[in-house]
């Protein structure tokens, strides 16, 4: 029966309307030179490098060290001698002056200011006074310089006591930062994700223990290994420095500021 109506003059059957096709825009891929600024905006190696404001106790060590190792470098070898011997941490010295040898023992650098000891000071210092503060990473350094220091002489003293070492290795020369430096890295390293953690400790560690088995210097490489352990030993104590660091960094932006009451009736 509606086939028999006829239709309305002017009026016209509607069309389904149709959504216009997307076009999706056309966006030029970034230039190379964008794409590294941005991999370097997210890597920052430049925070691998101490700064007075953001690490001063690194870069003011790594002034000292400098100039000390100049010193080293340019100065008259009798007078370098004289200093690194006043400055040896060997047991006669231990016994008559245990505190300034220890300070003194630690403003030089066996190897020179381009030494590996001397590029993992400045990146591995840098790195940890970042993560947990200058005052808590000199004392890490200081630990291991300490406490390694002590437990590869005195077995050198007690073996003279002994007879078991002539009287001349109670003035070994023994100066320089390696001992802080590997207890730094195993500090650091329990800071680090297992991705970079295991890496670093076996690299380091594997270097050690190939200073040990080629037995040329085999009380100073006991020390490093001795070193690496104190340091591995603070992962408990430097990992809550880095949460309340951490805390203490978020915990100003997360309060609001507290209107007056002058404002708070506005």
């Amino acid at each position: 029966m509606l086939d028999g109506v006829p239709r309305q003059r002017g009026a016209t059957a509607a069309r389904p309307a149709t959504a216009p096709p997307v076009v999706a825009p056309l966006t030029s891929p970034a230039p190379p030179v964008s794409r590294a600024l941005a991999r370097l905006r997210v890597l920052r190696p430049w925070r691998l490098l101490p700064t007075p404001t953001g690490t001063p106790f690194t870069f003011g060590y790594a002034a000292v060290l400098t100039v000390t190792a100049m010193v080293t470098d340019y100065a008259d070898p009798a007078l370098v001698h004289a200093l690194h011997q006043g400055s040896s941490t060997d047991v006669a010295h231990l016994v008559r002056e245990p505190v300034l040898v220890l300070l003194a023992s630690a403003l030089w650098m066996a190897g020179g200011i381009i030494s590996p000891y001397a590029i993992g000071f400045v990146v591995v210092l840098t790195a940890l006074e970042r993560r947990i503060g200058g005052l808590r990473a000199a004392g890490v350094f200081l630990l291991g310089h300490v406490v390694a220091t002590l437990a590869t002489e005195v077995p050198v003293g007690l073996s003279v006591l002994a007879g078991g070492l002539p009287d001349s290795s109670l003035h070994r020369l023994d100066y320089g930062i390696s001992f802080g430096v590997a207890t730094s890295v195993g500090a650091l390293a329990g800071l680090l994700r297992p991705w970079l953690r295991w890496p670093l400790l076996v690299a380091f560690g594997s270097t050690v223990v190939g200073g040990l088995i080629e037995f040329a210097d085999p009380m100073t490489d006991w020390g490093h290994l001795m070193s690496l352990a104190i340091g591995v030993s603070t992962w408990p104590l430097v990992r809550g420095w880095r949460r309340a660091r951490t805390a203490a960094a978020i915990a100003p932006a997360a309060v609001p500021t507290a209107q007056t009451p002058d404002k708070a009736a506005a």
